[in-house]
């Protein structure tokens, strides 16, 4: 795994040093012919201090397959932070976060059949493909699909493509959803990655009347808890910080306060599935423990260079499908938009303005969110 991880950083990097160059001779190799760009402003990393400023800069010109988005709300998630601090790589600045994004049509460009101006859209953790032919229906595994910020994009006059803490967006249409109308803004800019995140090995490995366990209660846990419910799950919430105690058991599920180890050992085997969204590395072997043999566990929290550690053996003695999920295809982000709000599954939120970034990514960390900051782009 860290030799794959590390021939991709080394990729990455290879297409960083292509797109640099394109930036330093003030080339926009694919810029939309005979249009002007997009001026934008929004919030940036300029350094891995995690420290966000205000910045104001130019989106590509909508091509004939992209949409024009005015960004109504754009919510924070842990990637972000773990991105801009470098966590996951070197980076490339300045750099605009954020993957959870939703607004209006302005525009759209002329070989677009799925939008139309005024539609309300979403956007997640991809913009675009270069060969979108053959990206199928889980885009996100396709070698040449273009991630929401921070990747080389030679489309944009950046050189690489840039977040949601900003005030307008142009995506390739295919990597958009429609936002259904019983959702507010607010409510489903985290849907857009922390809605999906859950949603995607919940419909994979859970199925009703399963005993679930959600391991970490933040943006993603959280949302966790409230999907898996809505599917007919008995959900058991780990947590280690007591305060959220009461909203666990709002939602309808069992909360239990890990101090240490030995408070997980009353619950081995007990598990169907289990669901951990914490995104630092943790001690997993009591976690996995408490998964019934032939279940599964899987991680979506992704910790500092991807990396977790665990013991063979304890797999081996315990016969549990240990895997991580990444997020979702297009197809099931918007199936899973439509189902939390028939369900009526919805974030729990905190609003702010874009001079409350920094301050809410220390709180992130220090896991005082409750649970999803969520930005107004009017603030900018």
């Amino acid at each position: 795994m860290n030799e794959i991880k590390n021939k991709d950083r080394r990729d990455f990097l290879a297409k960083a040093a292509v797109a640099g160059v394109a930036i330093g001779a003030g080339t926009n190799l694919f810029g939309a012919a005979n249009k002007p760009n997009i001026a934008c402003k929004g919030w940036a990393a300029f350094d891995e201090s995690g420290e966000l400023k205000p910045w104001k800069f130019e989106r590509r010109a909508v091509g004939d397959d992209d949409i024009l988005i005015e960004v109504m709300a754009a919510s924070i998630c842990h990637s972000d932070i773990h991105t801009e601090l470098g966590h996951w790589g070197k980076q490339i600045y300045p750099q605009v976060p954020g993957h959870e994004i939703v607004g209006l049509v302005r525009e759209v460009g002329k070989n677009v059949k799925n939008f139309k101006i005024g539609d309300r859209a979403g956007v997640g953790c991809m913009v675009d493909n270069t060969d979108i032919a053959t990206a199928g229906l889980e885009e996100q595994y396709s070698k040449n699909t273009i991630f929401t910020y921070g990747y080389p994009y030679p489309k944009e006059p950046t050189g690489i493509s840039q977040g949601g803490y900003s005030d307008y967006f142009v995506v390739n249409s295919h990597f958009a959803i429609h936002i259904p109308n019983e959702l507010s803004w607010d409510e489903a800019a985290p849907l857009m990655c922390a809605g999906i995140t859950t949603y995607s090995p919940i419909m994979k490995y859970m199925k009703k009347g399963d005993n679930v366990a959600i391991i970490g209660i933040g943006g993603l846990g959280h949302l966790g808890i409230k999907i898996a419910i809505a599917k007919g799950a008995k959900v058991t919430a780990f947590t280690t910080t007591k305060s959220k105690i009461k909203d666990i058991e709002s939602w309808g599920a069992k909360a239990v306060l890990v101090k240490s180890s030995d408070d997980l050992a009353p619950f081995r085997a007990k598990f169907d599935f289990a669901l951990s969204t914490i995104p630092y590395e943790f001690e997993m072997e009591p976690y996995i423990a408490m998964v019934k043999p032939f279940g599964s566990f899987t991680l979506v929290g992704m910790p500092i260079n991807f990396s977790q550690k665990t013991q063979t053996l304890n797999l081996a003695s315990t016969k549990v499908n240990l895997n991580a999920s990444l997020i979702g295809g297009m197809k099931e982000t918007a199936e899973m938009a439509e189902f939390c709000a028939k369900a009526g599954v919805r974030p729990n939120i905190v609003k702010i303005t874009g001079e409350q970034i920094n301050q809410a990514w220390r709180d992130v960390v220090a896991k005082r969110a409750r649970y999803r900051f969520v930005i107004d782009p009017k603030s900018f």
